[in-house]
């Protein structure tokens, strides 16, 4: 998926909390898991920061983003947004990770790898669109953050991000850099 069209500003990128997967290892794509105590506390963490005046929060439509983000940003309107959802893993949801399939499969009943870059394009871009001068900040998952990679940044989907951490990411020319906040 090179040359995807570019976002028309910077946005910002934070995995939900820990959640109840996380903490036992096992895939939780489109399973509505919820956020442990440490998830809480991560959430929780991040109302300290300094933010820009101006930011915009959306999130995905799963729990665990709009409660990082009601966590995160109390007293702050939260738009959700159905594209910024984890991919669904199909038959693969609710087993450990060491049974999940390689990024490139799709999984049976579940989503490709190419329709989520493609949907997670077309969330990005139309949330840039429609920023109004705002920083959107989107709560959402690690496929979110991989996706994103892969469509503006290196190309390669690279780790697992760190929970609860905002990445930046900022246009340079034709592409977008990646840096944690």
């Amino acid at each position: 998926m090179n040359a995807a069209p570019m976002p028309s500003c910077d946005f910002c990128l934070i995995r939900h909390g820990e959640t109840t997967a996380n903490a036992e290892g096992f895939i939780a794509g489109v399973t509505d898991v919820a956020l442990t105590r440490m998830g809480r506390a991560q959430a929780r963490a991040l109302s300290d920061r300094e933010w820009p005046a101006r930011i915009a929060i959306h999130a995905s439509p799963m729990s665990r983003a709009q409660d990082t983000a009601r966590l995160a940003f109390p007293d702050r309107h939260i738009e959700v947004h159905e594209g910024l959802r984890e991919r669904d893993w199909g038959v693969f949801e609710g087993r450990p990770l060491t049974q999940q399939p390689t990024r490139e499969a799709t999984p049976d009943q579940g989503e490709s790898w190419t329709d989520m870059l493609t949907r997670v394009q077309s969330a990005i871009l139309e949330i840039c669109a429609l920023s109004q001068g705002k920083l959107p900040v989107l709560v959402c998952h690690s496929g979110i953050i991989r996706a994103a990679r892969v469509l503006w940044t290196t190309g390669d989907a690279g780790q697992r991000p760190p929970n609860a951490t905002p990445l930046l990411f900022q246009r340079t020319g034709n592409t977008l850099m990646e840096k944690r906040l």
